[in-house]
């Protein structure tokens, strides 16, 4: 159960990243976004890419089993 949740967490972490990195028009990430600007002003897409890569290097690591448990 650990692998798939933390394959879950990778695929979560890189569509965080690409749609920070496109400046994604889909709806989840424009209201994930919309909600953030009042705290990260115009970084708020620089701020879903780097949390969304941080959220993909824990899944990595949770799926090996290095955390968890």
């Amino acid at each position: 159960m650990q692998t798939v949740l933390g394959i879950a967490m990778i695929v979560i972490g890189l569509l965080m990243s690409a749609g920070g990195l496109t400046k994604s028009e889909f709806i989840v990430y424009r209201v994930l976004a919309l909600r953030s600007r009042p705290l990260w002003g115009d970084k708020v897409h620089l701020f879903y890419m780097v949390s969304g890569l941080m959220v993909a290097a824990f899944g990595v690591l949770f799926a090996l089993g290095v955390v968890g448990q």
